[in-house]
């Protein structure tokens, strides 16, 4: 490693005790800014209609955040565990009940939530207990669990992720062209449904690691590289600002011709829709890049770094929380639309909707089930003593 990588590297890493990785800060403001954006972009769904061309502009390049999630799983993944032998029953004790025990919890509080509001009205007991059934294995009980249900995909396949990594050494290249190669296509039969498969049958790939291995393996990759990639992009942030700023305009471009077409917005702004993959790998560079200048710069103990270090130990709380919050704010949206109309509306609802999801959270993390509810080990004050 040069000089100029090993000074670009020290300021965005950690080191840790016991030969742990060293801990990434940029990875922090990565998982926030994407987390924020998955907040925004279903605020904006909720508050304009399907057929709104102007929302579905601003929706499309939203739905970044489902391949940013798997690329940072992936290479959170790799980057911890690229200097270790994976024992899988190990590795799974250890991973999959920080992600299950929260699925299986909001599964079924929004199963039980969506008969109370009348969301779901299945008409026997029986019924009810086959939907249950059907969310926790579809995970659609509500419309971000199936994230938790990939997520858990991941942890399961990961100890073969590694063998294949370190199988490949050397032609990591050829493999995420292979990777990418399948991903198109998989992007193209979920768009046009070849073969004449039912459009329901391909709703549900959404809720398995097939439209996202590509990303997963994408982060993967650069996780076995990161001092290389880290050093590429520290030297290169001004080409991928710029690359952020192009694709950006093609993308959106390209769905209002799109809609011109004849299109429906909401189908023109679908998250498979093949156009969007650039788009996707830009903007994950581009918000790295972002996040590895920021964490250059950041003062440990400065009022920055605690804020982004607490909103980084909430956001996955905060992504469970957020729908149910969005929920209570349902009823108030018709009077703030009458009142104030859009785009003032998506603007009031989405600090709303952050404000009363970090007050839910910050109650669940304080209950015996927080680790069940929100995923992280429940706040416990700490009492002075003499």
């Amino acid at each position: 490693m040069t000089t100029a990588q090993a000074t670009l590297e020290a300021p965005a890493r950690t080191p840790r005790p016991g030969g742990k990785a060293p801990y990434l800060h940029q990875i922090d403001l990565f998982r926030l800014v994407t987390f924020a954006c998955v907040i925004l972009i279903h605020v904006v769904g909720a508050t304009n209609f399907a057929q709104d061309v102007g929302a579905n502009a601003v929706e499309t390049p939203l739905h970044f955040t489902r391949e940013a999630f798997f690329a940072l799983t992936g290479f959170v993944l790799v980057f911890q565990n690229r200097g270790r032998e994976i024992v899988p029953g190990d590795f799974w004790r250890r991973r999959l009940p920080l992600v299950a025990t929260p699925y299986l919890a909001w599964t079924m509080f929004f199963w039980a939530f969506s008969l109370v509001t009348g969301t779901q009205q299945p008409g026997s007991l029986e019924a009810s207990m086959r939907l249950l059934l059907t969310d926790l294995v579809t995970g659609g009980a509500w419309y971000h669990l199936y994230f938790l249900l990939v997520t858990m995909q991941v942890y399961l396949l990961f100890p073969w992720i590694m063998k294949l990594l370190r199988a490949t050494e050397g032609k990591h290249k050829w493999l995420l062209l292979g990777s990418g190669a399948v991903q198109v296509v998989v992007t193209l039969f979920m768009t046009y449904q070849w073969f004449g498969v039912s459009y329901e049958t391909v709703t549900h790939l959404y809720a398995t690691v097939v439209p996202y291995q590509f990303y997963t393996l994408f982060g993967a990759v650069v996780a076995m590289h990161f001092e290389t990639v880290h050093a590429w992009v520290g030297r290169h942030r001004l080409l991928l600002g710029g690359a952020l700023v192009a694709v950006l305009a093609g993308t959106e471009w390209y769905y209002l011709r799109t809609v011109h077409s004849g299109t429906f917005p909401q189908v023109a702004s679908d998250p498979f829709q093949p156009y969007l993959i650039p788009w996707f790998l830009t903007v994950i560079a581009a918000i790295y890049a972002f996040a590895t200048w920021w964490s250059g710069r950041r003062r440990e103990g400065g009022r920055g770094a605690r804020l982004v270090s607490w909103a980084a130990n909430r956001s996955f709380s905060v992504f469970l929380v957020h729908p149910l919050a969005l929920a209570f704010l349902g009823p108030v949206i018709p009077h703030v639309a009458e009142r104030f109309g859009a785009p003032w509306l998506s603007a009031i609802i989405y600090v709303a909707t952050l404000t009363l999801t970090v007050l839910i959270v910050e109650v669940l993390r304080r209950l015996p089930g927080s680790r069940a509810l929100t995923g992280r080990p429940r706040l416990v004050r700490v009492k002075a003593t003499a």
